[in-house]
């Protein structure tokens, strides 16, 4: 008779931003949202910094790469070049900043930056996370496509047969902070294996396993349905390396029958039925545009 491994017991964690999932073990049900409650934790704790205050001006180049003209730095160019103008007078400076009132021209043409959109969708099994797939095949784009006048990106990756939250946005800068890696965006995913995840395996992957392009952290993983179906797991984890989850649990000869984002830098897919969007409320706009800077402030504290 084999002899059955103990699981270890789940070590504490200290850190408030961290998911502890066996605490709330009993909420993991496939039908339900188990992380519903951080999204209300982390922005009701969130104070912006000073640091990053709002401001109602906007550097000459950020404003004419943010209306789509060109980046930062061919901006800086043109206004070297004398090619912008802002209340119809030529500006050289460097780092000029734009009133909100202020006409801006790019070779006498007014430019104007287009309004911010975020969206969040509950993305199906079965759509690219692109914006176009020149084999004609299903991407997310289609799925908002009723939103005219603004050019979305999808932030973050998905693959085809994943599913879950996901970020579409035209602010180019937030896109850009929230997929770098130093944003550290956390990620939570509810995973169904193809056969149960052995204790041996577990202590493993919260070791760190190695891949080929280096060693995987996670932050935490656990089973998430009660002892007896141990295909069930949560993982918790900041990697933006591609197929990160899937190739964990294939090194260690598992395949992943399903894949599951619920949770995403602080948003997650509360009453949101699979294949449908909706706005961002103000309040999560306001905690995305500071999570980089929170952060940062957070760790030099600590």
């Amino acid at each position: 008779m084999r002899k059955r491994i103990s699981r270890a017991p789940i070590q504490p964690l200290t850190s408030p931003n961290k998911t502890n999932f066996q605490k709330n073990k009993k909420s993991f049900v496939p039908k339900n949202d188990p992380f519903a409650y951080k999204i209300e934790q982390s922005v009701k704790d969130f104070k912006p910094p000073k640091e990053e205050a709002v401001s109602d001006e906007t550097r000459l180049n950020k404003f004419i790469s943010n209306a789509g003209v060109c980046s930062r730095r061919q901006a800086d160019e043109y206004i070297k070049a004398g090619y912008v103008s802002v209340n119809d007078a030529v500006v050289l400076e460097m780092g000029y900043k734009v009133k909100p009132k202020d006409v801006v021209k790019f070779k006498n043409k007014k430019v104007q930056n287009e309004k911010k959109v975020y969206i969040l969708l509950n993305k199906p099994k079965g759509y690219l996370t692109t914006v176009s797939d020149d084999r004609e095949r299903q991407t997310v784009m289609d799925l908002v496509s009723t939103v005219k006048d603004a050019r979305l990106y999808p932030v973050g990756r998905l693959d085809r047969n994943s599913t879950g939250v996901l970020l579409l946005t035209n602010d180019g800068e937030l896109a850009q902070k929230l997929s770098h890696p130093s944003g550290e965006v956390t990620k939570v995913y509810q995973v169904e294996l193809d056969k149960a995840l052995d204790s041996k395996d577990l202590l493993k992957i919260r070791a760190g396993v190695e891949l080929e392009d280096g060693k995987a952290n996670v932050d935490q993983v656990d089973y998430t349905l009660p002892r007896g179906d141990d295909r069930h797991v949560g993982i918790e984890l900041h990697s933006g390396k591609n197929r990160i989850v899937r190739r964990i649990f294939e090194s260690l000869g598992y395949e992943v029958q399903k894949l599951d984002r619920v949770l995403y830098a602080g948003l997650t897919k509360k009453n949101l039925p699979r294949a449908k969007w909706r706005f961002l409320t103000e309040k999560e706009v306001i905690f995305l545009k500071y999570f980089i800077a929170n952060k940062k402030e957070k760790k030099a504290k600590e």
